[in-house]
């Protein structure tokens, strides 16, 4: 039984969707960043850098337990745990299209929209410049995501992967950053297919349902 330390942030909701994807046990530990429980010594362990998602496998390489930290890391290990080479192929060109997609997503496609959500729904106070410049770059970021999926099915290519599963949750803020999806009709098709997944469903419910508002 794999044990998932998460609130309901899209990085979080990137490891809970793995889970469910590859069919897992695992127990769910809320750790409410609202209330600084990241920052707890016994969470320190587990996430040296204090963020979620983390994970605990007490049957990791070897048979000894592991525990993992960063969202991407995660779904890397656990495609490889489950062997699941559908979600990250095993070698050559297919695999490193997967991983280029992830690694975008990590780098741009994550911290940028989260700097738009900040400025944009939570700050205390109006950053005209900060709006301009971090919602540029979210549109520009859409345009660069619609323009991959004009040309697969998937991100990483004809396959539903974890490149996939680590965009979702941040493409499903969409409101909160200020993208209308119909400007970006591929993204939009890809979004829809990935909402109807059950493990999408499942896992975006996890800790609790995403916010509406």
């Amino acid at each position: 039984m794999i044990d998932l330390y998460t609130f309901g942030t899209p990085n979080g909701k990137k490891a809970s969707i793995m889970l469910e994807e590859v069919g897992l046990a695992y127990n769910v530990h809320s750790i409410n960043i609202m209330k600084d429980e990241q920052f707890a010594p016994d969470f320190l362990k587990i996430s040296p850098n204090n963020k979620i998602p983390a994970i605990v496998d007490p049957d990791g390489p070897g048979g000894a337990p592991i525990s993992i930290f960063e969202s991407g890391a995660i779904l890397i290990y656990l495609a490889e745990k489950c062997q699941r080479e559908d979600l990250l192929p095993p070698s050559g060109e297919a695999r490193y299209s997967v991983l280029q997609w992830l690694m975008w997503q990590m780098g741009g496609f994550g911290p940028m929209l989260g700097q738009a959500h900040h400025f944009l729904k939570f700050a205390k106070e109006d950053v005209p410049y900060a709006k301009k410049r971090y919602g540029d770059e979210t549109q520009r970021l859409y345009k660069v995501l619609n323009g991959r999926l004009a040309e697969a099915e998937y991100m990483g290519g004809d396959v539903f992967s974890i490149a996939d599963i680590a965009t979702y949750p941040w493409a499903d803020r969409h409101e909160f950053h200020g993208v209308n999806l119909a400007d970006y009709p591929h993204v939009m098709r890809w979004y829809d297919a990935l909402s109807d997944r059950e493990s999408v469903e499942a896992g975006m419910n996890v800790p609790t349902p995403p916010p509406t508002a």
